[in-house]
């Protein structure tokens, strides 16, 4: 029997259509969560203020009591020996301690309300945290799926007798990409997005210092808010460089790279990267310079991330026919032979230099760091 060849354009749709009501469903539960975290914002800082008034309520009626007690010891005495003293200060004393009393007495109510509010937002506030949770596990998933529909496996073409191996691999792959969207998201939100929050919260101080406190307090605050965004300008920064640098379409892969290693080493403090390019400083064809620096961002971030290294040392050579690069580092190395679950994006580097043709070999050893070496022919 013959088989029928799928209608690829009609695959297209139908998964072009998938993508649209799963991407939708996304960023309704997106908005959701983004929904909770301002509610969660919002009831931290009315947490906080709430916490203030509890300790000013204690202190208030310590102080109440203790005059309260004065004021009724002061009756009794003057209601002890009564006829020593004057009608006039017999209704001081009692006027006095009766409203003491009944000061003491509000004073108790407003703190049993205000710690009933401040027990109600810390139980809303770990609901708002739990359906935060779930959100983002749900949009985690969601984004599995659709990057597996969005993958090359909407264009199968003659590829369909391959499609179980495709799906293995393609999932890997996904699940290696969608560990690194993680990460950016999480320094997303636990770094620019926390600093804007605090931008914010700062800004409101602000106004309140120059209310209460003058000019001075208030430019010392603006001085410090202004080192928070430059900090969170900083941060969003590297991620861009992280993403995609926008550098790598208007300069070049080297200029970008230089800048890109030089952001990373100064981001990490702690490790050396130095950068060294052979030959002439070319530009390349987009599939080219966007593959060599996926392939070298790739390797120095598995050299931060698992190698503990020093030092790292990458090298480019670019010549009319092909391109070399080397990625060095003195880190911890590893046994080749040792197949690891979380190696995939070991996986996707083949994967990609196979598409360019190219060879890439990684040399390890345990104790003795590691190189990599990519190597791409150049079709010009």
């Amino acid at each position: 029997m013959n088989k029928k060849k799928l209608n690829t354009k009609s695959l297209d749709l139908i998964l072009s259509k998938m993508i649209d009501t799963v991407g939708t469903s996304k960023d309704e539960i997106f908005r959701i969560g983004e929904q909770c975290r301002k509610d969660h914002l919002t009831l931290s800082d009315e947490l906080k203020e709430v916490k203030e008034l509890v300790k000013k309520s204690i202190i208030v009626g310590d102080k109440l009591e203790s005059q309260t007690r004065l004021a009724r010891n002061r009756l009794s005495e003057v209601s002890a020996h009564f006829n020593d003293h004057t009608e006039a200060e017999v209704r001081e004393a009692y006027e006095k301690a009766h409203r003491l009393q009944m000061e003491y007495s509000m004073n108790m109510q407003l703190e049993k309300q205000l710690r009933d509010r401040r027990d109600d937002i810390e139980r809303r506030l770990v609901g708002l945290h739990e359906t935060i949770e779930r959100a983002e596990h749900l949009i985690s998933q969601i984004t599995i799926v659709m990057n597996y529909l969005m993958s090359d496996l909407q264009q199968v073409g003659e590829m369909l007798e391959d499609a179980r191996m495709k799906q293995e691999f393609g999932l890997k792959i996904i699940e290696a990409q969608e560990e690194e969207r993680k990460r950016l998201s999480r320094e997303i939100h636990d770094g620019p997005a926390q600093m804007m929050a605090n931008v914010m919260m700062r800004s409101d101080l602000i106004e309140r210092v120059f209310n209460e406190q003058g000019g001075v307090e208030a430019i010392k605050e603006i001085r410090d808010l202004k080192k928070m965004v430059r900090n969170a300008l900083y941060e969003v920064r590297r991620i861009i460089y992280d993403l995609r640098p926008m550098a790598l379409d208007d300069l070049g892969l080297v200029p970008t790279l230089k800048k890109y290693l030089q952001t990373t080493e100064e981001y990490h403090k702690t490790i050396k990267i130095h950068f060294l390019n052979l030959k002439e400083e070319k530009r390349l064809q987009t599939k080219y310079e966007v593959a060599l620096f996926r392939l070298i961002q790739e390797s120095v971030q598995n050299a931060l991330k698992h190698a503990d290294a020093a030092e790292i040392i990458v090298k480019l050579e670019i010549d009319h026919s092909k391109v070399i690069a080397v990625i060095k580092d003195d880190g911890v190395g590893f046994d080749i032979q040792e197949k690891k679950k979380d190696s995939f994006g070991l996986i996707g580097m083949r994967e990609r230099v196979e598409m360019l043709e190219g060879q890439l070999i990684v040399d390890s050893k345990v104790g003795k760091g590691t190189v990599v070496i990519i190597q791409i022919p150049l079709n010009l």
